[in-house]
Formats: C-alpha cells, sequence, structure tokens
C-alpha cells in the first residue's frame, strides 16, 4: 500500500521537469500546460474526503483497488496520450484515482495496527508521503533525459502501468476487500456536506494553480473568498448535523481530538515549505541556470534521500530528543532554506549539498513527528475521517506553497529584469528568506506544544 501510496504521490510533481518537453511535442498552450501539470492536484485535492468515506462505508481494502485501478488505466491513457486536451482529461482521471486510493492507506493502518507496531507503521507513512515530492523531480528528470526507445516524456506515466499491475495483484490477495466491521460502521456519504466541501476546496484550489500564470485576475480572487465563505457553510452545517445526530463527512470529535488543530497548523506550514522551495528552486535551476531535466532533477536527490531515512528512523533516536524534534525540525529547516538562498542554488560545492539535506531534516522532522503523534491515538472508527482531513491538509499545502512562494518567485525575478543567472539568484534569495519565515512559525508553534 506505501508502494501505491508513492507511486501516487509521486505523480504530483514528476510532472513539473517534463513539462517542457510535453508543451513542445505536443504543441500545447501555455494554459493547456497548466492544466496538464495542475489537473491532478485538484481533482486530488477535491475528492480526498470523499474517497475516505467511501472506504469507510465499502471497506477500505477493495476501494483502495478501485482507485489503483483507476490510476494505473489513467496513467496508462496519460502515456498514450495524441494531444492536449487528451492529456488533460485523463489527468484530471488520474487525481480522482489518487483521491480514492489515498486515504484508504491511512485508514488500514490505523485499523490494523495498534502500539508500536502502529507508530512505526505511521512512520513509515510519513516518509512516504512527503518524500514522493522531492523524488518526483529526481524521476521525472532522469526518465526524461533517458528517452526509453524514443518515447521522450511519455515513460513520466507509463512507469506507472507495470507497478500499478504488480500491486494490484498483491493486493488483491492480502487487503480485505470489506470486512465485518466495514458492514457495521458504514455511515452514508452526507452528499450536502460533500458538495460544500468540494466546492470550496475547488474554489480554494483552482486559483492556487492557474492564478499565477493568468497574474491573478479578478476571478482568482473572488474565488479565494467564496471558498471561504463556502467553507464557514460547510462548518456550519456539519455542527448541526451532528447535533442532530447524523452523520457528518468529519466527525467533531476528530477537530476535538488533543493537538489536532496544532498538527493541522504544522503539517500546512511544512508542507508549504516543501512545495515552495521545490517550485521556486526548480523554476531558478531550469530557468535561471539553465540545467537539463536530469540535472535539475538529481539536484533534489540529497533532499529526497535524507528525508526518506530520517522520516524512517527518528522514532529510534534518544528518547530525550523526542520532545524537541518538531520545533528542531523547524529550526534546521529555516536554516537551511537561507543557507540554499545564500548560495543561489549553484555550483556551491559540499555546503551547498550540506544546505539540501539539511532541508530534507528539517521537513522530515517537522512533518513525519507531527503526523504519527497526531494519529497515534486516534480512534479507529474515526481513521477514514481523520486521514481524508490530514491528506487533504498536506496536499493544500503543498499547493498554496506552490502558490504563494511561486508568485513571490516570479515577481521579484520580473521586477529585476528578466531570468538571468544573477537575477534569479537574488529572487531565490528573496523567496528563501519568506520560507525561512514560515519555517519559524512552525517552529513556535512546536514549542507551544511542547509545553502543554
Amino acid at each position: 500500500m506505501l508502494a501505491a501510496q508513492f507511486m501516487a504521490l509521486l505523480d504530483v510533481f514528476i510532472v513539473n521537469v517534463a513539462a517542457p518537453t510535453i508543451g513542445t511535442e505536443l504543441h500545447a498552450s501555455g494554459a493547456d500546460l497548466q492544466l496538464v501539470i495542475a489537473g491532478y492536484a485538484i481533482t486530488y485535492s477535491v475528492l480526498l474526503i470523499t474517497g475516505a468515506r467511501l472506504g469507510d462505508r465499502l471497506g477500505h481494502g477493495r476501494v483502495h483497488l478501485a482507485g489503483l485501478a483507476l490510476f494505473t488505466a489513467a496513467s496508462l491513457a496519460c502515456g498514450l496520450a495524441q494531444g492536449s486536451t487528451e492529456l488533460i482529461v485523463f489527468r484530471l482521471v488520474q487525481g480522482a484515482g489518487s483521491a480514492v486510493m489515498i486515504p484508504q492507506v491511512l485508514s488500514l493502518i490505523q485499523r490494523n495496527f495498534t502500539g508500536e507496531a502502529r507508530a512505526k507503521a505511521l512512520g513509515a507513512y510519513a516518509a512516504v508521503i512527503a518524500v514522493g515530492a522531492a523524488a518526483g523531480q529526481v524521476v521525472g528528470g532522469v526518465l526524461v533525459s533517458a528517452d526509453l526507445f524514443g518515447t521522450s516524456w511519455r515513460p513520466v506515466f507509463l512507469v506507472n502501468v507495470p507497478v500499478g499491475l504488480v500491486l494490484l495483484v498483491i493486493g488483491s490477495r492480502v487487503l480485505p476487500a470489506r470486512d465485518a466491521a466495514a458492514r457495521e460502521r458504514g455511515r452514508g456519504l452526507d452528499l450536502p456536506g460533500l458538495l460544500l466541501l468540494g466546492a470550496a476546496v475547488s474554489l480554494f484550489t483552482v486559483p492556487l494553480v492557474l492564478g499565477q500564470e493568468q497574474d491573478w485576475p479578478l476571478w482568482s480572487w473572488l474565488s479565494l473568498v467564496s471558498a471561504a465563505v463556502l467553507f464557514a457553510l460547510f462548518c456550519l452545517y456539519e455542527s448541526r448535523l451532528a447535533r442532530r445526530g447524523g452523520a457528518p463527512l468529519i466527525a467533531p470529535r476528530v477537530l476535538r481530538h488533543p493537538g489536532m488543530g496544532l498538527a493541522v497548523f504544522r503539517i500546512l506550514a511544512v508542507m508549504a515549505v516543501n512545495g515552495g522551495f521545490l517550485f521556486a528552486l526548480t523554476l531558478h535551476i531550469q530557468g535561471g541556470l539553465g540545467y537539463s531535466a536530469l540535472r535539475a532533477g538529481l539536484s533534489f536527490a540529497p533532499t529526497a534521500i535524507v528525508f526518506g531515512l530520517v522520516g524512517l528512523t527518528w522514532r529510534n533516536w534518544p528518547a530525550s530528543w523526542q520532545r524537541l524534534l518538531i520545533p528542531a525540525g523547524f529550526v534546521l529547516t529555516a536554516l537551511s532554506v537561507l543557507g540554499v538562498g545564500l548560495k543561489g542554488g549553484d555550483e556551491g560545492g559540499v555546503p551547498l549539498y550540506f544546505a539540501y539535506a539539511g532541508v530534507g531534516v528539517g521537513i522530515a522532522l517537522g512533518f513525519s513527528p507531527t503526523l504519527t503523534r497526531a494519529l497515534a491515538t486516534v480512534r479507529p472508527e474515526d481513521a477514514a475521517d481523520a486521514s481524508g482531513l490530514l491528506a487533504t491538509v498536506a496536499q493544500l499545502g503543498q499547493l498554496t506553497g506552490v502558490a504563494a512562494f511561486g508568485t513571490l518567485f516570479l515577481n521579484r525575478l520580473e521586477s529585476l529584469g528578466g531570468p538571468e543567472a544573477y537575477t534569479s539568484a537574488e529572487a531565490l534569495l528573496a523567496c528563501m528568506f519568506a520560507l525561512a519565515g514560515t519555517a519559524a512559525a512552525g517552529a513556535v508553534s512546536g514549542l507551544v506544544l511542547r509545553r502543554r
């Protein structure tokens, strides 16, 4: 299941480094290319909560396999697409498959592991969910540059097909299709809640992924305001439904769970830093420094490798360190992104690679312990609600980081006169200062929780 999760998360970012080649070969306009990249994120974000509830109602194993099958089929269709319109449509379907598949991973962990085993499984889950971002850049660069059998960009999608088929075979044998507990705990889908939340997330997500390229037109701001209004209506409706004894989309007790509010804030912060760092640095490396797709992708290898190692091992570190890990992770992230900015992301030698690795360590410590501790004590019957909530928060954090810090980088670059290497380095430094400030806010929140 973690392999399926990694494959799906990889596809959020793997297209970034392939985008220039896709645009050239399919004669895609700028808007088309945006939707190829963003279409996956839009349907993925909007449908995550729905996917979690479907698993709770129909059985997590069955729904996971259905989402995996849809994702694999859509990946094949993306790899064979002959035009940008086809590719956009199939990317939307691919994101929907991912949204159905991913929430079941966390729900099955919550329902099948207890105690120390659950904590270890959650640590592995946390490592996978965020390392996929950096790994996507690396794998995308390698596949595009390899030009396997003259297929150019298509392997970034087709690589999912054999992996998906193998996982479907294995999953059909080891995952429960529909256990008795699922029949007992199955709840209604809360269609009004789904519509309100889906509309709110859509109105929030679409301007984030499309607004920058269109210079933030009026519709994008109206969309964000409308999203806030609909989210408030969603909260009001869910509260009333719970008081009437109904089955709200997100159980209020999940939101009231000790530490859940602070966990949501920290996950938003750390994933915004993660998304903003990767996006701004990609723009600088490929646009300002003119690196190839392969070299650009490999630049993120230290961050991805270290993130994975730390995410899998932090629970084995000395007990006296554990309470300090979250604030220390945010502080290290702040210092490391500043180091990358001061080096300009160029030929910085060993110090630059230490800074890249420091970002991986810091984000891993800010994210993995936060997620693990927030979910370790969630009741099994609330697993679907909690998994959908935090997976959605992580994705929205990534999108917010890309939009906010990407806008800052591009606006600064434009004010400096264009994408030359030295102006791009100055724009990167401004962006890294903002990322460091966001990480500092996460450090403060971690200290607040530690005092409690």
